[in-house]
């Protein structure tokens, strides 16, 4: 996918570079070469404002026997939807990012700014080596920029063990009250009070109840209340929990007693949390609940990924831009939105190049990322093409004194 991304970059005639960002190394000692990154530039004008434009090529996991109605690796068009893994997230805005520029090409028009492009393939387990790989052309490769980035997720020994699944479940109880309430102390009081003005911001958004419930597929939500309900989606803390790792899943029976079993949850980080001190948080916490179990069995809590949140500058003159590029294409004015989806590299491009960041989507909220069906509309790609074309140009009229 790299490769394809870079050919497609160097096609139309920008300067391409697949940079190495090193080595992983998986749990059983393996090193693998991570994906190179990709970098293209297409202008250097020095009286023009640079756009630096961020997007990833990799996908999650999918297999039809999840639940998939086509094949997830082959893009069926439904009904004017485009199905398949990876669609919205994230190669229909990374293409419509490059038609985007290959449209101004392909009238003959100048690009009214420098356009960049920086595209990774390990965004969905943490973007790694891209960090460094910021840090490092910091001053070279970021230097002019201005902006901007862009599955609903027995009977021998039974009674005679003190069976690990039976701790794990018991262990993760303790991580959330069945209202939501997050129980780890100290998570809650590191969360930014909310404002006023963020509260109006929710309330005048516009939001239908009772259509989310029906689009995601549920008869009840944690809250109904919409500004309740927007607030925990977006700013608030959350516990999910995704799966475990060793335990019998398939269909039919089987009475075993799994010997060694692996959660897998997540804490969604939001200001003014801090990833290291939640680590900590957490571990203590668990360890503190699993020793009250005076279990034989040994637990182990790691942290995969550990992201900083990110929050926008929602007054920076590149959000004008994005509210006149909406404007100008879609001919309303869009909803400035908090979102839950994790973008790990925000937050490091941001404190890294001291630059100004703004996520931009064209996918829609039940596009189903990381979900089975997953899909991208027609609609949303090619006037998704159009609000970014639409931005590019509004990006050169901010005048240069305000970015």
């Amino acid at each position: 996918m790299m490769e394809v991304a870079a050919q497609k970059l160097r096609l139309m005639g920008g300067a391409v570079e697949l940079v190495d960002i090193g080595e992983q190394e998986l749990p059983d000692g393996q090193t693998l070469a991570l994906p190179k990154v990709v970098t293209a530039k297409f202008g250097s004008d020095p009286n023009k404002y640079t756009v630096c434009i961020y997007g990833h090529v990799d996908v999650q996991p999918a297999k039809l026997e999840d639940g998939w109605a086509t094949d997830p690796y082959n893009l069926t068009d439904i009904n004017g939807n485009l199905y398949g893994r990876g669609a919205s997230d994230n190669k229909a805005p990374v293409l419509a990012w490059i038609h985007a520029v290959e449209a101004y090409q392909a009238l003959n028009i100048d690009l009214p700014v420098n356009v960049k492009f920086v595209i990774e393939g390990m965004e969905e387990t943490g973007s790694n080596g891209l960090d460094a790989m910021i840090l490092a052309q910091r001053d070279t490769f970021f230097t002019d920029v201005e902006g901007p980035k862009q599955d609903l997720h027995s009977g021998v020994y039974g009674g005679t063990v003190i069976e690990p699944m039976t701790d794990l479940i018991g262990i993760l109880d303790t991580l959330i009250s069945p209202s939501g309430k997050i129980l780890v102390p100290g998570i809650r009081e590191a969360v930014a009070p909310l404002s006023d003005e963020e509260w109006k911001m929710y309330q005048d958004i516009q939001f239908d109840i009772e259509n989310y419930k029906t689009k995601i597929g549920v008869n009840q939500l944690m809250y109904s209340n919409k500004v309740d309900l927007l607030a925990h989606m977006w700013r608030y803390p959350t516990v999910s929990i995704h799966g475990i790792e060793g335990a019998f899943s398939d269909p039919g029976t089987k009475t075993v007693i799994p010997a060694k079993v692996t959660a897998k949850f997540s804490i969604r980080q939001v200001p003014n949390m801090d990833p290291a001190m939640v680590k900590k948080q957490v571990t203590d916490y668990l360890h503190s609940v699993f020793t009250k179990r005076k279990s034989p069995n040994k637990l182990k809590v790691t942290m995969v990924i550990g992201a900083k949140p990110w929050l926008a500058d929602t007054q920076h003159p590149l959000y004008e831009a994005g509210k006149a590029a909406v404007k100008r294409v879609f001919d309303m004015d869009p909803d400035l939105i908090r979102e839950g989806g994790t973008i790990p590299i925000a937050r490091t491009f941001q404190d890294v190049t001291g630059k100004s960041i703004i996520m931009m989507p064209i996918g829609g909220f039940d596009d189903g990322l990381h979900s089975q069906n997953e899909k991208m509309s027609r609609y949303n790609y090619i006037e998704g093409t159009k609000l970014f074309i639409a931005y590019l140009n509004e990006v050169s009229q901010i005048k240069k004194t305000s970015v």
